[in-house]
């Protein structure tokens, strides 16, 4: 299995040797947490949260235990208070697997301090690109922000059928990410008119996560660094990275 993921394995180590410098800590918006309001784990030590079901016994046993950022959870607290973005702190969050997979790949000691903030249950577009404008001044201060989702995410189809939408939105996301910053802004606002939107996305909640990714980067350019389509599934996806 992990032969299959290898494209994408590659790709993550690739961003963390491209950077230019190591960061202070990683912000994470994972496509697993959503609240009424935005919450921001604020634990020392964050737990783990096994959340999926059916799969081998080994991988509720998963260990990734890498430090929470209590300080610029607290500033992170500040920039929304700031915005006028209700938040609060929630210090029993654990870290789930839209965290944790990518971060074993990334930063597999797991000695980078790491936090999350959490999705809105109403996935607003306007309302996530908000909250990333909020984070903005995070990116000067040494953070990276991550949004932890996926291109396409409906595992409802059977397979083969997402082969056909999953390139026709493929290939729409990557003109609109590098469309002029309005253009782009514009286009992920009014995503769901995309070819295949709600084939691809029956419910957007591994979309949002790029809807924070570019509020906090909307003037800056898009490089894509992962495509890739599954020779066993037949669906394409793609990564994004801004600036």
């Amino acid at each position: 299995m992990r032969e299959f993921f290898a494209p994408l394995e590659a790709s993550l180590k690739a961003l963390v040797a491209n950077l230019s410098e190591r960061p202070r800590a990683i912000l994470m918006i994972s496509g697993h947490w959503e609240e009424a309001d935005v919450a921001i784990m604020g634990a020392d030590k964050p737990p783990m949260i096994y959340d999926y079901s059916g799969f081998p016994p080994h991988t509720y046993e998963i260990q990734y235990n890498a430090p929470g950022a209590q300080d610029i959870a607290a500033r992170t607290l500040d920039l929304f208070s700031a915005a006028g973005i209700k938040a609060h702190t929630d210090p029993a969050r654990g870290f789930d697997h839209g965290l944790y997979a990518p971060m074993e790949v990334m930063y597999p000691e797991a000695d980078m301090p790491i936090f999350q903030v959490s999705m809105l249950k109403s996935y607003d577009p306007a309302d996530h690109i908000a909250i990333g404008r909020a984070l903005r001044p995070l990116r000067d201060e040494g953070i990276l922000i991550v949004g932890s989702g996926l291109s396409f995410h409906n595992l409802r189809l059977p397979r083969g059928a997402g082969t056909g939408p999953s390139a026709e939105f493929d290939a729409w996301l990557y003109d609109a990410m590098n469309a002029p910053p309005k253009a782009r802004l514009d286009a992920m606002l009014n995503w769901e008119t995309a070819p295949a939107a709600r084939i691809c996305h029956e419910e957007e909640d591994h979309l949002v996560p790029l809807f924070v990714a570019l509020g906090a980067a909307e003037d800056e350019p898009a490089e894509r660094i992962y495509h890739h389509t599954s020779e066993m599934t037949g669906i394409t996806v793609s990564n994004y990275k801004f600036g």
